[in-house]
């Protein structure tokens, strides 16, 4: 019925693979009534149409405006969005932090500017750590960025899409600056369920309804979260062994509790993910001291004393898996192209120009 689209667009983001050139594009998507169909009566069919922007950026907020426009202009005729998304494709993609200005016509209203900003860092645009603290305990959220960090497969079930969407993104932005590099699907549709059965790291959800569907497929080690019940159908079964226990004490302690009197969602949206870039800080940011320079600038990352360079046992072990991970390879041949690459991800670790020694961190 029109009264289950009306008010409700949203914009579910999801991420696909290219199989030929390995590399990862965003999907952003909104869903419209057909207002050609609406009867005055408001009875009868009504077909959804679903627009769609592809992009090798995630920058949710800037595409998000883009999808509303298109949306209201679709109200009044589906004419009146391709000058719209003419002057898009005219007007360059602006630099993080700047922006561009589209004019656009439309019927009865005149000449609208609409001014696009693209933000400086945009890791937390699209993420809401609420939704996953409303789910999850603390302790189960730490057991999951444990299992994220050395890539396994993990499961998200839920019933409501919305819940489901949210808490994948918020689990994905736990990693921050490292990044997923494997299967991540936010909603898997009921023909892809087969996908829990790769034996490659992923990181999927999956309506509850389909639970039964899934507990069925031949799976390997896996980690299923249940978000409606908050708790775990299926564990691997080291997942608390994973973090060193210093350090898994240390960030319980700075994780904000629900019942926590924190003003806005972008407060505790900071307070999460500054909880998470301290331990990574603390873990590897010493890897600058052990990247070796050739005359050409072209740097040699030294894994072996990059590794020994921690006075903890228990932290040893940890970064010994962890430097074997996609999301750390990718890191370190970003930061072995030049000196400005180490210096610029040293600044997103939050670390001083200086660079510390692994008994300072």
């Amino acid at each position: 019925e029109y009264a289950e689209y009306k008010g409700h667009s949203h914009h579910p983001l999801f991420s696909l693979t290219s199989v030929i050139s390995d590399s990862s594009f965003y999907v952003f998507c909104t869903q419209a009534l057909d207002h050609s169909l609406i009867k005055p009566a408001g009875r009868g069919a009504r077909l959804p149409e679903v627009y769609c922007i592809i992009s090798c950026l995630g920058c949710f907020g800037l595409f998000s405006k883009i999808l509303d426009e298109v949306e209201k202009r679709r109200q009044i005729s589906a004419a009146v969005i391709y000058p719209f998304m003419q002057g898009l494709r005219e007007s360059p993609f602006p630099a993080p932090g700047k922006t561009v200005t589209i004019k656009s016509f439309i019927p009865d209203s005149g000449t609208e500017l609409l001014e696009l900003t693209r933000p400086l860092d945009s890791h937390l645009e699209h993420v809401e750590f609420q939704a996953l603290l409303q789910c999850l305990s603390p302790e189960k959220i730490l057991l999951i960025f444990a299992s994220a960090a050395l890539e396994r497969r993990i499961i998200f079930l839920a019933e409501e899409l919305s819940s489901l969407s949210k808490c994948i993104h918020a689990a994905a932005a736990l990693l921050y600056p490292f990044t997923w590099a494997h299967t991540y699907i936010p909603v898997v549709p009921e023909a892809l369920l087969c996908t829990v059965c790769c034996p490659t790291p992923f990181m999927v959800g999956i309506q509850k309804r389909y639970l039964k569907d899934v507990l069925e497929q031949p799976m390997e080690e896996v980690l299923v979260v249940d978000l409606c019940e908050g708790e775990f159908l299926e564990k691997v079964g080291d997942e608390e062994e994973i973090l060193p226990p210093k350090l898994q004490t240390e960030m319980l302690s700075s994780l904000p509790m629900m019942s926590n009197n924190i003003p806005t969602s972008e407060e505790l949206n900071a307070r999460v993910s500054d909880t998470f870039v301290h331990f990574f800080v603390k873990m590897i940011g010493h890897y600058p001291s052990h990247i070796k320079w050739n005359r050409n600038s072209q740097g040699c990352f030294q894994e072996r004393p990059f590794c020994k360079a921690l006075t903890s046992k228990n932290s040893r072990r940890f970064l010994k898996r962890f430097v074997k991970t996609q999301m750390f390879s990718l890191f370190i041949q970003e930061a072995e192209k030049s000196r400005k690459c180490v210096e610029g991800k040293f600044l997103v670790l939050g670390v001083p120009s200086a660079v510390p020694g692994p008994n300072g961190l």
